[in-house]
């Protein structure tokens, strides 16, 4: 290479590469022990990461915990992959499941797994890989708090959440349509927000005494707001500190508008899960609008952050905006800021780079 081609090489400043959506995990044949991006997943939902690295996932129709390590290898933790209710006090492995939609790791690794269609929240040990109940009888019902979680009766929980000290797991009851939230000291089980019946709470209302349309997935900030996210409401709302529940994104009927505008009068269209980043804007999962969005509390905007809007499947991803989803459902963003989404129906989970 000729000298002056050199220096205008050295000379001219580097383009920087746009923001990718690559795969993660999923799009493979196998099932266990291979790499994440050679294993088959069977409807992935709810996501997190423990603080050694390690992200975990389940799925909701092959009725798994998988993990996935740093070094990007997929392996089962609980299930047989098939449909039950059993293993209490014995191997998670050989526990069975029945439709999972969500989990939480808490920072002593400890896994607490929304057994959804089983009513109730089972904890799985990772040191001696045991399953044990942690919240609910597994008989439906809407019994129990103020006393201790065990011995609750609970509906469907689609989602858990913890606070930002993990001291707190919250529950998302959809067939209830309450939000509950368990001491994990003390084990005992407090209502949140909703009364039981069906409707629209109004701004400013305590959120214990209104109704809720019908929640599907619930998150806290680090300032204590709880977020609900409503799936039929199209809706998010937050409780905050001081009980009081209030309306901040949707009007209330189903679409998909007003992205960089005020959230108030933008629409969504069956959302299903959602988190916070690490500056308390709330990532959601708008699911069948088939896009991820963000609201960002401090001056009430909503912006699209990935997906065309239209049902596809873009397999190994690329540009965020040009990356088509079949329902994306889980979101979350780990401890360095990064985005991973789970794009459901297409059996895939990406992770955003920069």
């Amino acid at each position: 290479m000729k000298t002056a081609n050199i220096l205008l090489l050295l000379l001219t400043p580097a383009i920087a590469r746009a923001d990718q959506l690559v795969l993660f995990a999923g799009g493979g044949t196998e099932s266990n022990n291979v790499p994440a991006l050679q294993a088959k997943l069977n409807q992935p939902f709810g996501i997190d990461f423990d603080k050694a690295g390690n992200f975990y996932l389940v799925e909701l129709a092959g009725e798994r915990v998988l993990k996935i390590d740093p070094k990007g290898i997929l392996t089962v933790v609980a299930g047989t992959g098939k449909k039950g209710s059993t293993g209490e006090g014995g191997p998670a492995l050989t526990a069975t499941f029945n439709g999972m939609h969500s989990l939480a790791v808490a920072p002593d690794g400890t896994i607490y797994a929304a057994d959804t269609w089983n009513n109730r929240v089972r904890r799985i040990d990772p040191k001696v890989s045991t399953i044990l109940a942690f919240a609910g009888t597994g008989k439906k019902g809407s019994t129990g708090d103020g006393g201790p979680a065990l011995q609750a009766d609970l509906g469907g929980i689609y989602c858990v959440a913890f606070n930002a000290d993990f001291s707190k797991l919250y529950l998302t009851d959809l067939d209830h349509r309450q939000i509950h939230v368990v001491d994990r000291k003390t084990g005992v089980i407090q209502l949140v927000a909703g009364n039981g019946k069906k409707g629209v709470p109004s701004d400013g209302s305590d959120a214990k005494s209104s109704p809720l349309v019908d929640p599907r997935a619930a998150c806290v900030d680090r300032k204590g707001n709880v977020y609900i996210l409503e799936r039929g409401g199209h809706a998010l709302r937050v409780v905050e500190p001081n009980g009081k529940i209030r309306t901040i994104v949707g009007t209330g009927k189903a679409g998909n508008s007003g992205d960089g505008g005020d959230a108030r009068q933008a629409t969504l269209n069956g959302p299903k899960h959602l988190c916070v980043d690490l500056d308390d804007n709330v990532i959601i999962a708008d699911t069948a609008n088939h896009v991820i969005r963000k609201y960002i509390p401090k001056d009430s905007t909503i912006v699209r952050l990935a997906g065309t809007g239209k049902k596809g499947d873009s397999k190994s991803g690329g540009d965020p905006l040009s990356v088509a989803f079949n329902e994306p459902h889980g979101v979350l963003v780990d401890s360095t800021g990064t985005l991973y989404i789970v794009d459901s129906m297409n059996h895939r989970v990406f992770r955003w780079e920069k």
